[in-house]
């Protein structure tokens, strides 16, 4: 009964954003929408009754799932969201499911070596100093834990021109723009 839990979910949420100092963004990243919450089940991790953290569960035909809007409340216990993932990790077994998608880690993965484009070098570099944009490097750190098996994604676009502005619309929409 997800909307028994929603204005829960709601304060969980809203705590996140202000303690991460950031705003709702969309597009590849999950984003607290109560009509959406609504069509998931929803996994919450309770600390004496009261919800600290949670995560909606996508699920697919073909016995995939992947965790989407994950928030929690930094005055929660340590290792929250480690407990959080190992426990779906458990359901999803328990219900026939048989793989996990830790979604994607931006920019790792890239070699500045001999042979590389400056738009691979440049990647790179972002990648190693980026962290006061995005925590690229922590996202990939956390997703080690797992061990997941890491499949490469591509950007393609028409001329190498085009890149930047492609790598911008991309980043706009994440944001929420």
């Amino acid at each position: 009964d997800v909307d028994a839990i929603l204005p829960d979910l709601e304060r969980v949420s809203d705590a996140w954003l202000e303690q991460k100092a950031t705003h709702e963004k969309g597009f590849s990243l999950g984003v607290f929408d109560r009509d959406y919450l609504r069509n998931f089940d929803i996994a919450v991790v309770r600390v004496d009754g009261r919800i600290v953290a949670f995560a909606n569960i996508l699920t697919a035909g073909n016995g995939d799932f992947s965790v989407d809007l994950m928030r929690y409340d930094d005055a929660g216990p340590d290792g929250l969201m480690d407990f959080l993932f190992a426990e779906v990790m458990l359901w999803a077994k328990a219900n026939g499911f048989r793989r996990m998608s830790l979604g994607m880690a931006p920019l790792s993965g890239l070699e500045p070596h001999a042979f590389a484009t400056r738009w691979t070098r440049l990647a790179a570099l972002m990648y190693r100093h980026g962290e006061p944009v995005y925590n690229f490097q922590g996202l990939r750190r956390y997703k080690e834990k797992f061990d997941p098996a890491w499949e490469p994604r591509y950007l393609a676009t028409t001329s190498r021109l085009a890149l930047p502005r492609v790598l911008l619309d991309v980043m706009t929409l994440i944001s929420g723009g």
